[in-house]
């Protein structure tokens, strides 16, 4: 991790920016609630507010009141925010690629893969 983290494209976000965004482009419609956004990520809930913010300002984020409840916020990526996530996340594919690629088999990978997703998914509610 500390050889991704010092080789990550910071020219254009920082690491935590480009988890927001990598999640929301996984999301259907690239949108979440503010509260489920905060489920992906490793960051505490008023650290993910000021980085909604953050980007939101930067016209990379959209944030809505959510229809249904209006006490909820949608956030959503723009169409800048796609893009500038995509083009970040080809330089990050290749590090990764570098660092773990190689080291593993496709079974490996498939097994880190597979474990990667349960913690991420076993974490706090």
């Amino acid at each position: 991790m500390r050889y991704l983290n010092a080789e990550f494209p910071s020219g254009e976000l920082s690491l935590n920016e480009y988890d927001v965004l990598f999640n929301l482009s996984r999301q259907p419609g690239q949108q979440l609630r503010m509260k489920d956004l905060n489920r992906h990520l490793l960051l505490t809930q008023p650290s993910v507010s000021r980085l909604v913010d953050r980007l939101a300002a930067r016209g990379l984020l959209a944030k809505s009141h959510d229809r249904d409840d209006a006490r909820g916020v949608n956030v959503a990526l723009t169409p800048a925010g796609f893009e500038l996530f995509r083009r970040v996340a080809r330089s990050h594919i290749e590090s990764i690629a570098e660092r773990v690629g190689g080291s593993l088999s496709v079974t490996e990978l498939e097994t880190l893969t597979e474990l990667c997703d349960r913690l991420r998914l076993s974490g706090p509610n």
